[in-house]
């Protein structure tokens, strides 16, 4: 350190000078490109974001309106007639699907299927629905052959 104030004293006056106005150029620099550059691209981006999120929330809350008033507006749920075992069994021999398990608990069945076409299955599971059977949970996982799924579990209710 002593060198460099060495050097610095043995320099004219107008250098000195020169040398103190490019340091405190490059000080100014530095400042500028890492530091308050990056801080204001970054503020910039983090704005941009907040009005897509600001956006999407207002679109989300629009389709929640609408999703409210269209079932306001849906006439009253249809309601099943006969037994629901024997109506998901109907149904299902109709897409051809075969049920490994059938748990009948009071107004609701859980029913469990080892490999179904999935195709197959959300066509089933559309007429269930259009027949007025709701469909409270259904767990689903993949089967070993492309195109088919198993059944956990999928519980249904009149």
């Amino acid at each position: 350190m002593n060198a460099l104030k060495q050097k610095f004293t043995a320099l004219t006056e107008r250098e000195q000078r020169l040398v103190v106005l490019s340091g405190l150029v490059i000080l100014l620099g530095i400042f500028y490109w890492g530091l308050w550059a990056p801080l204001n691209q970054s503020i910039s981006q983090q704005s941009q974001l907040l009005e897509s999120n600001k956006k999407l929330v207002s679109w989300v809350e629009e389709q929640g309106q609408k999703a409210a008033q269209l079932r306001r507006t849906q006439s009253s749920p249809r309601r099943v007639t006969g037994s629901l075992p024997q109506l998901v069994t109907s149904t299902s021999s109709n897409h051809s699907l075969s049920i490994s398990r059938m748990q009948p608990q009071g107004d609701e069945i859980q029913v469990w299927i080892d490999e179904a076409p999935f195709n197959s299955l959300v066509g089933w599971l559309n007429e269930l629905e259009t027949r007025g059977i709701v469909i409270e949970q259904l767990d689903v996982a993949e089967a070993n052959a492309p195109g088919m799924i198993k059944v956990r579990r999928l519980v249904l209710t009149k």
